[in-house]
């Protein structure tokens, strides 16, 4: 039996294996969508970068916080990206992630106690 913790950690390293690779290899539409948000040519290589390293900070034990914060920096980039150029639908996802990353930096005692509220 997997625990909901585990199933979690697994899903955002999956997420950011997954959003790293598509942003290093970054079809032209999201490269055009870079430029258009002011970041230089290159920035979607050190985002994809960036996710892939969290990613793999993420699923080791010792590094997992480093990993979620890493995460979290760039997942809040990205909201704030798109709040500036008013692409309230595709924050969505981003925000919901960073959600998700906060959650596995709250200590087990807070995340039990609010799960019982």
């Amino acid at each position: 039996m997997i625990s909901s913790r585990a199933l979690l950690t697994w899903s955002l390293v999956a997420f950011f294996v997954f959003a790293g690779l598509l942003n290093i290899f970054a079809p032209l539409s999201l490269r055009e969508d870079y430029l258009n948000w002011g970041y230089p040519g290159w920035f979607h290589y050190a985002t994809g970068s960036l996710e892939l390293l969290s990613a793999v900070l993420q699923g080791r034990r010792a590094t997992s916080k480093l990993g979620v914060l890493l995460g979290a920096l760039v997942m809040g980039a990205a909201v704030i990206t798109l709040l500036i150029y008013h692409d309230w639908l595709h924050a969505t996802f981003p925000l919901l992630i960073f959600v998700a990353l906060a959650g596995k930096l709250m200590p087990e005692a807070q995340r039990s106690q609010r799960l019982s509220i």
